[in-house]
């Protein structure tokens, strides 16, 4: 029975969130109403629950970004705290058309179980710099508490970079090198994606619009690799989270070379594409890259009103 409601929940919800064609007008519901139909929705899958009160949550946190910045990691390391049930995998709900267009009710079936006290949590990267994210975040539920974890903008570029790198030869597919990336007659490539992805204060600007800089919390990305458990004890502190999460939990692997995680006694690293060493760069080029980033850090430390270690 329990069942049967919660897909009957998720069939009346199927709302219609984004224009029918590209550039139409905006016909869906406006921010009051999908709020409303949210809570609707939220609580008519709380009312289908299985026996054990467990059911699907919509998020309260939202892991936004940054690509390459340590979401992952972050996720993995908040999932140790008994009170958080974590998506399992990337949702890309509200950046992709073909999900959004699906409504609530499918954003809802993607995550997991949780109790009644539990935060339900779910991380996409691309939500970050994706330009129409953060209204549609905003019009599901503007109380939410986001989660942004940064790196040094020239670091994030190269890890970019050796992903999508290591994507191609896994599949034995010739791949340029950075270099041809990053300088275009002599300069360096400003239409790089990559490069685009690292200017922080463009895309924290368009999150600022909808959302008070005290509803976003900034994971330094560079300590958590570093010592992550202050970083952790911080997100806690702002997830209101009782601390559960304790130093014992990480142990430095020295084979991986980063920190790992004990959980009841059972050790897990990440996986094994999390770390790779990053291609050799020219120096003269690194600098460059350091320069380039110069002047749009400080303006995401003006914004933020903090600053990192960063070149």
């Amino acid at each position: 029975m329990a069942t049967l409601l919660l897909g009957a929940a998720l069939l009346v919800a199927q709302l219609q969130l984004v224009p029918s064609r590209p550039g139409a007008p905006w016909a869906g519901p406006g921010p009051q109403e999908l709020v409303w139909k949210a809570a609707t929705l939220q609580d008519q899958a709380l009312d289908g629950a299985a026996p054990n009160g467990s059911a699907r949550q919509l998020p309260q946190t939202i892991i936004i970004g940054v690509r390459k910045g340590g979401t992952r990691a972050l996720l993995e390391m908040l999932s140790l705290h008994p009170d958080v049930a974590a998506a399992e995998n990337e949702v890309h709900f509200f950046d992709w058309e073909e999900h959004y267009s699906q409504g609530l009710g499918w954003y809802l079936s993607q995550m997991p179980l949780s109790a009644p006290h539990q935060l339900t949590v779910e991380k996409t990267p691309a939500y970050f710099t994706s330009p129409k994210v953060p209204e549609r975040v905003h019009g599901m539920n503007p109380a939410l508490r986001l989660l942004l974890i940064l790196r040094d903008p020239s670091e994030r570029v190269l890890s970019d970079y050796t992903q999508v790198l290591y994507n191609h030869v896994q599949k034995h597919k010739p791949y340029p090198s950075i270099e041809e990336f990053l300088v275009r007659d002599g300069r360096l490539n400003v239409d790089y994606k990559a490069l685009n992805r690292s200017l922080y204060h463009v895309h924290m600007r368009n999150w600022l619009r909808f959302f008070p800089l005290h509803r976003i919390h900034i994971v330094d990305g560079d300590r958590l690799i570093r010592d992550p458990f202050p970083e952790i004890q911080k997100v806690e502190r702002f997830l209101k989270l009782s601390p559960q999460i304790n130093a014992s939990n990480f142990y430095f692997n020295k084979t991986k070379g980063f920190y790992c995680l004990r959980d009841s006694g059972r050790d897990r690293c990440l996986h094994e594409s999390k770390g790779r060493a990053h291609p050799q760069v020219d120096p003269k080029l690194l600098h460059k890259l350091h320069e380039y980033f110069h002047e749009p850090n400080k303006k995401f430390f003006e914004l933020v009103g903090r600053t990192f270690d960063w070149h």
